[in-house]
């Protein structure tokens, strides 16, 4: 896989979705991150690349962070945020060819985001898609280490992986797609409730919050 062309790629069709929006679906609340707006996530999206190319990302990528990133875009449309991106395009080329690959994780986690928000579902199958779900993965096996809990089965044609070595303490099956998301904390407990096929989930919940609190309400994507 070509991690920066998957993000220039993904980047490509946030932007060009972005575009064919109405003014009213670009003020929709965006269920995945609900405090923010279609508008207000893109937003974010152009300011996470405008702050690692000045140098400021700090490891946690912290609330207070990537509200500035909106913050400082506050009335800016559709329009003025798309070009202030594509600007950013080949410096971010370079910048992922020197360091790392990192922003491609960002791009592709809220493309989803944004297509549950507006209804407009699609790369589902991408190979970056794929990149995230194994490294979200490999991050909640770490969790699931560090808890001691024994080791989960995750499973989806034509997925398989285990946390770790041994007999299995919780077992979920679902669709290659939905598992990637539960592993992005984009499903709710209940949905993992209703996949699981072996175990008890209920000591694993707290392990799948990675990237914030768990879904109240499943999402539109």
């Amino acid at each position: 896989m070509d991690a920066i062309e998957e993000w220039a790629q993904a980047q490509r069709r946030v932007i060009e979705l972005a575009r064919s929006l109405s003014p009213e679906q670009a003020q929709r609340r965006v269920p995945a991150c609900p405090d923010w707006t279609v508008t207000q996530l893109l937003a974010h999206m152009v300011g996470l690349n405008a702050d690692v190319l000045a140098g400021d990302e700090p490891e946690d990528h912290n609330a207070a962070w990537t509200q500035r990133q909106v913050d400082e875009r506050a009335g800016r449309d559709v329009a003025a945020l798309t070009a202030e991106w594509e600007g950013l395009t080949e410096a971010m080329r370079s910048w992922m060819r020197e360091h790392t690959s990192r922003p491609m994780n960002d791009v592709i986690i809220h493309e989803q985001d944004l297509r549950g928000a507006v209804s407009r579902p699609g790369a589902r199958d991408t190979a970056g898609l794929a990149a995230v779900r194994d490294l979200m993965a490999r991050r909640f096996a770490d969790r699931v280490a560090a808890a001691k809990r024994a080791p989960v089965l995750l499973w989806s044609p034509p997925w398989l992986f285990a946390t770790g070595e041994g007999e299995p303490g919780l077992e979920l099956s679902a669709p290659d797609f939905d598992l990637a998301r539960a592993l992005m904390s984009r499903r709710t407990a209940a949905q993992l409730r209703e996949w699981t096929t072996g175990g008890d989930i209920e000591e694993y919940l707290p392990l799948f919050s990675g990237l914030g609190p768990l879904p109240d309400s499943p999402l539109p994507e």
